[in-house]
C-alpha cells in the first residue's frame, strides 16, 4: 500500500486549452476534489498558458508554485497548485444564509443579513457584494411556518375568470337591483385595492431570505388583482360604471395603507377586514339574484379566506414568541376606531344596496326580509371577529369589545 505522504499528488493535463477558452474549469473541478491544503499538479501547452494560470490562482487564493526542474519557458512545466485557505475567505460563508433545505430548523435564520442582498437562501455570497437594507428582516416580526403550505395550496387554486366563469349566466335584474350589485361591486373594488396595496408594500420591504412568506404575499396580491377584474366586468356586464365612492370609507381604507407595521397591518387587514369581507361575500353568494355574482363571490371568497389564514398564521407565530405584542394589537383597534370617529364609516348607499341585493325586489315583504338578512350579516362579521380575537389569546370580554370597535366600513 502506498503511503499518502509519499504518493504522488493527482495530475492534470490541459493540453492547447488556454484559461481564455475555459481550461479553468478543468482546474478548478480538480481542485474542488481535493481538500483544503492539498496539491494538484497541472501542465498545458496552449501559448501563454503559465501566465494565466498564475492570474487564476491569484484571483482565487490558490498557491502556486513550479517544479525545479523545468526552466519558465518550457511549454510543458508543471505547475503544483495548492489548495488556499484564501478561497473561503472570498466568500461570506457557505452557511451564513442557511440550510438550503426547508424542513431544516435552521433553514430560516432569525435575522436575514444586509450582505446576503438578494442571494438565494444557502448560497454562498462572494466578499464585496452590496447590500441591500431590506427593513422587514427579523423573522419573529415577520414569519409563519405556513407560508409555504399556504403559498401552495394558493397555486393549485388559481383560476381564470375567462374559463371558471359563465359570463353568458348573467340575466339582468330588475334595474333597481342591479344599480344595487354595482353599488356593491363598486365598494368591493376600492376594498380589495387597499387588500392589494398593504402587502404589496411589504413585499418590498421584506428580505428575500424569508422567501416562502414573499411568494405568499405575492400570489395574495395576484389574487386581488384578479378580484378587482372580474368585480368590474361584473359592473360593467349590463352597461353600468361603478357608483358612488365615499370620503368615510377611503379614510378608513387609508388607515390601513398607513399603517407602518407588518403585524398590526396584517391583524387590521387580514384578520379583521378580510373576516369581515369572507363573511359579506359569502352573503352575496346566496342572496345575489343572478348566477354570475353568486359565481363570482363564491370564488373570491376562497381567495379570501386563504389570505386571512396567512395573517392569523403569522400573528399565532408572533404572539407565541411575544405574548406581550397583543397589548400593541388591542391598542391598534382602538385607535383606528378613535382617528375614524368623525367619519360616516359605512356610506348608506352600500347598506341600502345589500338589503335591495337580498331582497331582489321593492315589496315591503321583500325589503323586510332583505334588512333582516342584512342585520343576520353584520352579527355574522362581529361574531367572525370575536372568534379569531380569542384564538389570538384575547380575553372573551377584550375580544368581544374590540371586535365591536372594529370599522364600520367593515374593512
Amino acid at each position: 500500500m502506498t503511503d499518502k505522504a509519499t504518493s504522488p499528488p493527482p495530475t492534470i493535463d490541459i493540453e492547447a486549452l488556454g484559461f481564455d477558452a475555459g481550461a479553468h474549469l478543468l482546474v478548478k473541478h480538480a481542485l474542488a476534489t481535493l481538500p483544503l491544503g492539498e496539491v494538484l499538479r497541472v501542465t498545458g501547452h496552449a501559448p501563454a498558458w503559465q501566465v494565466q494560470l498564475a492570474d487564476w490562482c491569484r484571483g482565487q487564493g490558490h498557491g502556486l508554485h513550479w517544479d525545479d526542474d523545468t526552466q519558465p519557458l518550457d511549454m510543458r512545466r508543471w505547475a503544483q497548485l495548492r489548495r488556499g485557505h484564501a478561497q473561503a475567505g472570498r466568500w461570506r460563508g457557505a452557511s451564513a444564509t442557511g440550510a438550503s433545505d426547508p424542513r431544516h430548523p435552521d433553514a430560516v435564520r432569525a435575522e436575514a443579513s444586509p450582505a446576503w442582498g438578494l442571494a438565494a437562501r444557502g448560497a454562498r455570497v462572494e466578499a464585496g457584494s452590496p447590500e441591500f437594507e431590506f427593513r422587514l428582516r427579523d423573522k419573529q416580526e415577520l414569519w409563519t411556518d405556513s407560508a409555504a403550505e399556504l403559498y401552495a395550496q394558493a397555486v393549485n387554486a388559481q383560476w381564470n375568470p375567462d374559463t371558471v366563469i359563465d359570463w353568458d349566466d348573467a340575466p339582468e335584474p330588475p334595474p333597481e337591483i342591479e344599480d344595487a350589485i354595482v353599488q356593491v361591486m363598486t365598494y368591493m373594488i376600492e376594498n380589495e385595492n387597499a387588500a392589494l396595496l398593504v402587502p404589496a408594500r411589504f413585499l418590498g420591504q421584506l428580505h428575500p431570505h424569508y422567501r416562502e412568506l414573499q411568494a405568499a404575499l405575492a400570489i395574495q396580491v395576484a389574487d386581488e388583482a384578479r378580484h378587482i377584474d372580474v368585480f368590474t366586468r361584473r359592473i360593467r356586464r349590463h352597461g353600468r360604471e361603478p357608483a358612488l365612492s365615499t370620503a368615510g370609507g377611503q379614510a378608513s381604507l387609508k388607515s390601513l395603507l398607513d399603517e407602518p407595521d407588518f403585524s398590526v397591518a396584517s391583524f387590521l387587514l387580514s384578520v379583521l377586514g378580510e373576516g369581515s369581507f369572507v363573511n359579506l361575500l359569502q352573503f352575496l353568494q346566496t342572496e345575489a339574484p343572478d348566477p354570475l355574482t353568486r359565481q363570482i363571490c363564491r370564488l373570491a371568497a376562497r381567495d379570501e379566506a386563504r389570505h386571512v389564514a396567512l395573517g392569523m398564521s403569522h400573528l399565532l407565530y408572533r404572539l407565541a414568541r411575544e405574548p406581550g405584542f397583543q397589548h400593541r394589537l388591542a391598542q391598534s383597534v382602538a385607535q383606528r376606531h378613535d382617528a375614524l370617529a368623525g367619519t360616516a364609516g359605512l356610506n348608506e348607499e352600500v347598506f341600502d344596496a345589500l338589503i335591495l341585493v337580498a331582497a331582489g325586489e321593492l315589496t315591503p315583504t321583500a325589503i323586510a326580509r332583505g334588512y333582516a338578512r342584512v342585520q343576520q350579516l353584520m352579527r355574522d362579521m362581529a361574531d367572525g371577529r370575536y372568534a379569531k380575537l380569542v384564538r389570538l389569546g384575547f380575553a372573551r370580554d377584550q375580544a368581544e369589545h374590540l371586535a365591536a370597535l372594529h370599522t364600520r366600513n367593515f374593512m
